[in-house]
C-alpha cells in the first residue's frame, strides 16, 4: 500500500480507502456481519488504514461494525464519518458527532464530512459548529461531500475544508472542469467514491458474470440501464485490453487511473468480499503510461458523451 497526505493536514491517507457503505445493509445486499468483520481485518492487514462510514449508513451500524472490526488498532487508522443532510443544524451536528464517536468507540474523529448539503441550513452555520469540534479536538479534519463548486467555494469561506468527497469513476467525471482546478488551488484532497461505477468498471455486468436482480437499487441507476451498457462497452473492451496485457483485472485498471488523475488522494472502493478486495488493493501498484490514460480517458469522455446525450 501507498500513502498520501490529506491537503494541508499531516494525515496520511492510504490510497485505497475502505468504504463501508454496504456493511450497513440499507439499499445493499448486506453480507453477516462477522463476514465485514473480517473484510475490514484483511483491509488492515493488506495497509488499507483509512475507513470512510457516515451516520446514514444503515442507521449506524456501519460504524458499529467499523469499531468492532478495528478494535485495538484505533491509533493506527484514519477514519472518516459523514453527518446527514437532517442533522445541519449546529446543535444537531454535534448531538451526531457525539453519537458517530461513541458506535465508533473513539474519542476523534479523524475526518468528518457534511454527507450532503442542505439549502435550507446556513452553511456557515454548520460549519462554524465543525470549526467548534475541532478546535475541541474531537475532530482533526473538515471534509464536504457531494458539494458542487458553488457550494464548496462558499464552504471555504467559514472553514479550512482539507477534503472533498465526489462520486469519481471512468463512467461519472463532472468534477474534472472546476472542482479538481479548485481543490488543487486551495490544497483540497479528494476522496473518490464510487470508484468502479457501482461496480460496472469491473466488468462483470458485460462479460455475463453477474446479472443486475430486480430487487437491486442500481436496477434503476442511470449507468445500469440497458441502453447505457450497451453505449458502455467500447471502454469495457479498453479496459480489458489493458487488464490482459498487464495481467490484473478491469477494476484495478480503473483504480489506478484514478490514482494517476490530479489532485486525488485515495479511491475509495467498498467490497463485502475479500478476493475482490485483494485484486482492489493491487490496484496501487499497476502503472499506466501516458498514453494509456489518455487512451481511457478519451474513450470515456465519448462514453458518457452517448450516456449523457
Amino acid at each position: 500500500m501507498r500513502y498520501r497526505k490529506l491537503g494541508k493536514t499531516n494525515i496520511e491517507i492510504s490510497e485505497i480507502t475502505f468504504g463501508c457503505w454496504e456493511l450497513g445493509g440499507g439499499q445493499w445486499e448486506k453480507q453477516s456481519d462477522e463476514v465485514n468483520i473480517e473484510a475490514i481485518q484483511k483491509a488492515f492487514e493488506l495497509g488499507i488504514h483509512t475507513f470512510d462510514t457516515a451516520e446514514g449508513y444503515g442507521k449506524g451500524h456501519s460504524e458499529e461494525v467499523v469499531r468492532t472490526a478495528l478494535d485495538g488498532k484505533r491509533k493506527d487508522c484514519i477514519i472518516s464519518t459523514k453527518v446527514s443532510p437532517e442533522h445541519l443544524k449546529p446543535e444537531d451536528v454535534r448531538a451526531s458527532a457525539e453519537k458517530s464517536l461513541k458506535r465508533l468507540g473513539t474519542d476523534y474523529l479523524d475526518i468528518y464530512y457534511i454527507h450532503w448539503p442542505n439549502k435550507e441550513i446556513q452553511l456557515e452555520q454548520t460549519l462554524s459548529e465543525f470549526n467548534k469540534l475541532k478546535e475541541e479536538g474531537l475532530i482533526r479534519a473538515i471534509g464536504v461531500s457531494n458539494f458542487s463548486i458553488d457550494q464548496l467555494r462558499e464552504a471555504v469561506k467559514y472553514a479550512q475544508i482539507d477534503v472533498i468527497q465526489p462520486e469519481y469513476s471512468l463512467l461519472h467525471r463532472g468534477i474534472e472542469k472546476e472542482i479538481v482546478p479548485f481543490c488543487e488551488e486551495h490544497s483540497i484532497g479528494i476522496m473518490s467514491y464510487s470508484s468502479l461505477g457501482k461496480g460496472i468498471l469491473t466488468g462483470v455486468y458485460h462479460n455475463g458474470k453477474a446479472q443486475i436482480k430486480d430487487t437491486d437499487f442500481r436496477r434503476q441507476r442511470r449507468l445500469f440501464l440497458p441502453e447505457h451498457l450497451e453505449q458502455e462497452k467500447p471502454l469495457i473492451e479498453a479496459l480489458t485490453g489493458l487488464a490482459e496485457a498487464k495481467n490484473v483485472t478491469l477494476g484495478e485498471i480503473a483504480i489506478s487511473w484514478l490514482l494517476h488523475q490530479r489532485a486525488m488522494t485515495s479511491a475509495i472502493v467498498g467490497t463485502q468480499n475479500i478476493k475482490h478486495l485483494t485484486q482492489n488493493v493491487k490496484a496501487v501498484e499497476v502503472e499506466l503510461t501516458a498514453d494509456e490514460q489518455q487512451q481511457l480517458s478519451d474513450i470515456s469522455t465519448r462514453v458518457l458523451q452517448g450516456i449523457d446525450g
